[in-house]
């Protein structure tokens, strides 16, 4: 090693300090800016854009040109774009008919609530679960064993439950979320370091405090990483809940235009369907990097510390 080896290290670290501290100044909203420039400069989009029309185009193909035996009942990309984009649509749903956004908007609110339970809820329960040892041994096993029961096989103990269409529903949204969110929350807490929590204690640090200040920004990125799949398991659920009962949904309008025999219209409940869950999944990834902007900062610097 030479002497200008420390010389170098130093100045690096003297410039990475240097852009934290000017990145510490930029609000998370630049922050995402800056990140989503990065993206658009990085292959991914592009490759993205690739992928989709390459799916679009086999679709196209299998269906319409070569008119494949396993695709011959299917409808077309061409065929549901006109229904979904059509003023006059045949099977009478389509951008344009206020039912659409009806569908749109009573789903949404479905797994707002159901998210917002199971995070109310999942959270404080994986905390515990990850922090007490003894509280552990007495939820967890319960906990393991309800977890693996699909959310159909709750749906008669649901309807004898809770009265009306509505709550149901939203019971069997609010399960799988639940169990996602309090399991990663668990592995996170699980995740962190044992010497953090002994250097706060050394350091005079009360329980309540090291809990506070240690397990739960450390849990943070499982936490969300949790929530995003949260998001999309209720979902699932969702889907799942509304063709057993509701009288709207985009669950409810897939099983309903199979049952009628409108494929167009299963079609374009699906892809509304995966639409609105990723802009519910970014947004929960947004309010992520909002609450663990430290985080944000991290990768901005590219992660190099």
């Amino acid at each position: 090693m030479t002497e200008a080896s420390p010389l170098r290290a130093l100045n690096r670290d003297v410039s990475l300090g240097l852009a934290d501290d000017a990145v510490r100044g930029i609000s998370p909203l630049a922050l995402a800016i800056h990140r989503f420039l990065l993206w658009l400069r990085s292959p991914r989009p592009y490759l993205m854009i690739v992928g989709f029309t390459l799916f679009i185009g086999f679709w196209y193909l299998a269906v319409e040109v070569w008119k494949l035996p396993r695709f011959s009942e299917m409808p077309g990309p061409t065929e549901v774009v006109r229904e979904w984009f059509s003023r006059n649509p045949t099977y009478g749903l389509s951008v344009f008919t206020p039912e659409y956004y009806l569908h749109i908007w009573v789903s949404t609110r479905r797994v707002a609530i159901a998210f917002f339970l199971a995070t109310a809820i999942g959270v404080p329960l994986g905390l515990f679960l990850g922090w007490s040892e003894r509280f552990k041994q007495y939820v967890f096993p319960v906990f393991e064993l309800l977890r693996p029961v699909p959310p159909l096989a709750w749906v008669p103990l649901a309807i004898v439950m809770f009265k009306g269409s509505e709550t149901p529903i939203i019971f069997l949204t609010f399960l799988a979320s639940f169990y996602a969110t309090a399991l990663n929350t668990m592995l996170g807490v699980e995740s962190i370091d044992v010497s953090y929590t002994r250097a706060a204690s050394c350091l005079g640090a009360t329980r309540w405090q090291v809990f506070r200040h240690v397990i739960v920004p450390g849990a943070m990125p499982f936490i969300f990483t949790g929530l995003q799949i949260s998001v999309g398991v209720a979902w699932f659920s969702l889907v799942a809940g509304e063709m057993v009962s509701g009288q709207y949904g985009l669950g409810y309008v897939i099983n309903t235009s199979y049952t009628m025999v409108r494929y167009p219209t299963i079609v374009i409940g699906m892809i509304t369907l995966g639409i609105v869950g990723y802009v519910t999944s970014a947004a929960v990834r947004f309010v992520g990097d909002h609450l663990m902007q430290w985080r944000t900062r991290e990768l901005a610097l590219g992660g190099d510390r």
